[in-house]
C-alpha cells in the first residue's frame, strides 16, 4: 500500500475552510467516484473518503488542511499522479478569489 500525506496551511478560519472542504468533497465524489462523509466539529472537521483502492481523511481546522490516504496495490502504481492531482485541486480551491 502507498500512503499519501498532504498538508496545506491557511489563514481562512474554520467557517471559510469548511466551505472549501465541502467543495473538495463534492468534487471528489463527482470527478473520482469517491464516497465522502463530512463530520463537523468545534475545532476540527473531517471528511472521510473511500472508493475501491483508496481510503482516507481530510482534516480541516482554522489554519490547515491535512489529507491522509492509503492507496491499494493497483492505485499505488499511480501515487505520484494521484498526489499531483489532489494537490492541484486543493491548491485551486485555496486560491484567493479576486475582488469584483
Amino acid at each position: 500500500m502507498a500512503d499519501l500525506h498532504i498538508l496545506r496551511e491557511h489563514t481562512l478560519g474554520l467557517p471559510a475552510a469548511r466551505k472549501i472542504a465541502f467543495s473538495w468533497a463534492e468534487q471528489a465524489e463527482q470527478e473520482f467516484g469517491m464516497t465522502c462523509t463530512y463530520e463537523e466539529g468545534k475545532a476540527l472537521d473531517e471528511v472521510c473518503f473511500t472508493r475501491s483502492g483508496v481510503q482516507g481523511t481530510l482534516s480541516v481546522t482554522k489554519n490547515k488542511f491535512e489529507l491522509n490516504a492509503k492507496l491499494g496495490f493497483l492505485l499505488g502504481a499511480f501515487k505520484a499522479r494521484i498526489e499531483t492531482e489532489i494537490v492541484k485541486n486543493l491548491d485551486d480551491l485555496l486560491k484567493p478569489v479576486p475582488p469584483h
